[in-house]
């Protein structure tokens, strides 16, 4: 079997090692397992608000601020939205914070299942279709609030470039050319990025420009939260390459931040 798109799920009845999808499994061992008809209206919950993606020349970068708020209040000032999925793709999150994380969870355990099972690992194109699929199913809590936004960000290593996919909450799957940004302050970042993107950015210079857009995304949108020096709180960010994902340390991250900050100051 070869990476591609998810194979079609066995039978319930089939043997549980031949079934490369974590989630149907899930399914079929708790037919009882069932979701509350409706989200108790006093419910408090956090949001995640401004994640983004964009190309660059070795691949693509994924990031995302640090705050998640409760309507008006500050949840979260140093909350983690972007999250390796496996050696070649991460996964950023805006929406109902704690629904997304699972959701998260569930999309990083499918990927190493079927990587066991099948001995190979999925596609890109595959990846996505499945977080599609994930969503699709997250949908019922959606129309009661609890709606998943996620972008997702991966290296193609049989078009040996970055690539970027976006979503809505019903499952929707679209792909962006150079770069896109999601969340409050979506629209903002976005701006940002459409003036700094160009097709032949280096690393740092992708890395600049994905913190500018949250600085800026901060300056315009209340739920954003922009990068502090004082208080050592810096975006999260994973860059995907051919050689995998890295995660920029603390250091290179504030030198970015002193960068942008200095720049705009």
């Amino acid at each position: 079997m070869t990476g591609g798109d998810i194979q079609p799920p066995v039978s319930a009845g089939g043997p549980i090692g031949s079934n490369p999808s974590f989630s149907d499994l899930m399914r079929s061992s708790r037919q009882d397992a069932s979701v509350p008809s409706q989200t108790p209206p006093d419910m408090a919950t956090s949001h995640a608000t401004t994640v983004l993606g964009l190309k660059f020349r070795d691949g693509v970068i994924v990031a995302g601020d640090r705050r998640a708020v409760e309507g008006f209040s500050i949840a979260d000032e140093k909350m983690e939205k972007v999250f390796p999925a496996d050696d070649l793709s991460a996964i950023a999150i805006s929406g109902a914070a704690g629904q997304a994380i699972e959701v998260v969870r569930l999309f990083q355990t499918e990927l190493e299942h079927y990587e066991k099972v099948t001995g190979d690992r999925l596609s890109l194109d595959g990846k996505a279709n499945r977080l599609a699929q994930m969503i699709r199913e997250n949908f019922p809590m959606a129309i009661q609030g609890l709606v998943v936004v996620p972008l997702f960000g991966g290296y193609d290593e049989r078009a040996e470039i970055g690539r970027i996919f976006r979503y809505d909450a019903t499952g929707g799957r679209w792909e962006d050319e150079d770069y896109h940004a999601t969340g409050s302050g979506g629209r903002a970042a976005k701006g940002t990025l459409k003036k700094r993107w160009r097709p032949d950015m280096s690393r740092e210079d992708a890395m600049t420009a994905a913190v500018e857009a949250l600085a800026d995304a901060s300056e315009e949108d209340v739920g954003t939260g922009g990068p502090s020096l004082i208080r050592g709180i810096f975006p999260t960010i994973c860059v995907i390459t051919a050689s995998g994902v890295d995660e920029p340390d603390e250091q290179e991250l504030r030198s970015i931040v002193e960068g942008v900050i200095g720049e705009n100051a």
